[in-house]
């Protein structure tokens, strides 16, 4: 009896110990007090850009639904319910999930029984959190302001100051709240959904980015979502790279092309105290329209140290003989100045070094050969030589 009562606990701390096996299925129990038999609820996933499709639909009884399923990986989900107004954004993974709906503000029902879910409240809880500070200090500012408008002081200055310095420190927690997530949250799914969302937002940091996702554990760059977020920051990091490298304060890079005449020329060779780098061709109407002040500014400035290095980027399919069109072209506008071009259109070489999407384009560099501007025209461009000519 007693080997026997042995056996029993032994075998009870052996099935205690085994490790729970992994759900590979998804109940949601919805709890919606307050809504009527019969009403429908839908469950809907977001694609990559951000539009709904529905993937279940649940009929309300006894103020109960249930959706069940299954998916790949935690993915951002939403409910929504018919006439209950607005929608639920929750994480959605293979686990018990229960929801308690809020009627009168569906966004601030209760979500558990998810991992996922808990990075989700926690990211959005921590942003609120830094966004309410951010505008609690833009509103005392707000006030501040209106005081020092009826009278200035020495006080009150102080205190606007010290305000603002709070806010520009703020306002930068809030753009690197993201990113930040994602680096101390590596085994989340959710920093998965932050960096696939932070990507393709404009002037994005993909190198920021990247190392993130290098630092998620393997789990999560093995997944259908990882391996697909990996070949998105693959390509973005290679237009990343080709813009990073002509940004401002940049070494402008070297090149070399052939002028008219056949002759190569290096950007090294005509470099002056000031250089600019215009990107232009005989076909770009806003660019023929500009070169009467760029001629305006070389002759006034060239004596006294500015270079200018015209890069064309004719040779497209509609020019017949595109050669004669650039040579016509500086000859018409009156360009003293070197001119180069391998009559690639935008695959020339040089256009493709400094990333050109659109011309005119202009680089203005500085003695050193550094980027000091870019893009300027008429007298801001004007400006921007004799600053640096110190004139």
């Amino acid at each position: 009896m007693k080997n026997v009562f042995i056996f029993t606990v032994i075998g009870l701390l052996f099935l205690s110990c085994k490790p729970e096996e992994k759900r590979t299925d998804y109940i949601i129990n919805g709890d919606a007090s307050g809504v009527y038999n019969g009403v429908r609820a839908y469950l809907k996933e977001k694609d990559r850009t951000g539009r709904e499709r529905i993937v279940d639909t649940a009929v309300v009884v006894n103020e109960k639904f249930t959706f069940t399923g299954k998916v790949d990986i935690p993915k951002p989900s939403v409910i929504s319910i018919n006439s209950v107004n607005g929608n639920l954004n929750f994480m959605l993974e293979n686990s018990v999930i229960d929801i308690s709906i809020d009627k009168a503000n569906i966004s601030q029902s209760q979500v558990s029984g998810s991992a996922s879910q808990t990075d989700f409240d926690a990211y959005n809880q921590g942003y609120a959190k830094l966004k309410k500070e951010s505008v609690d200090l833009q509103n005392e500012l707000r006030n501040i302001h209106r005081q020092l408008s009826s009278g200035s002081s020495e006080q009150l200055q102080s205190k606007k100051d010290s305000l603002t310095d709070l806010f520009t420190a703020i306002r930068q927690k809030e753009q690197d709240y993201p990113l930040n997530f994602t680096r101390t949250n590596t085994d989340s799914y959710y920093s998965l959904v932050i960096i696939e969302r932070e990507i393709n937002k404009k002037n994005a940091n993909i190198k920021d980015y990247q190392e993130a996702f290098n630092n998620l554990n393997s789990e999560l760059q093995s997944s259908a979502a990882g391996l697909y977020i990996k070949a998105n920051l693959t390509t973005l990091m290679v237009a990343f790279e080709a813009k990073s490298r002509v940004d401002i304060g940049k070494i402008a890079p070297n090149f070399e092309a052939p002028t008219p005449e056949g002759k190569t020329v290096s950007l090294n060779d005509i470099k002056g105290k000031v250089t600019i780098i215009d990107f232009w061709a005989a076909w770009c109407g806003p660019c023929r329209r500009e070169n009467p002040n760029v001629v305006n500014i070389y002759n006034k400035y060239h004596s006294q140290g500015l270079e200018i290095i015209g890069v064309s980027l004719d040779g497209t399919r509609s020019q017949k003989d595109p050669k004669q069109a650039w040579v016509n072209a500086i000859e018409q506008d009156k360009l003293s100045w070197t001119q180069v071009s391998n009559l690639s259109y935008f695959l020339d070489p040089v256009a493709q070094l400094y990333n050109i999407q659109a011309i005119p384009a202009v680089f203005i560099l500085d003695a050193e050969g550094k980027i000091a501007a870019k893009n300027l025209r008429g007298n801001a461009l004007e400006a921007k030589v004799k600053e640096l000519l110190a004139l």
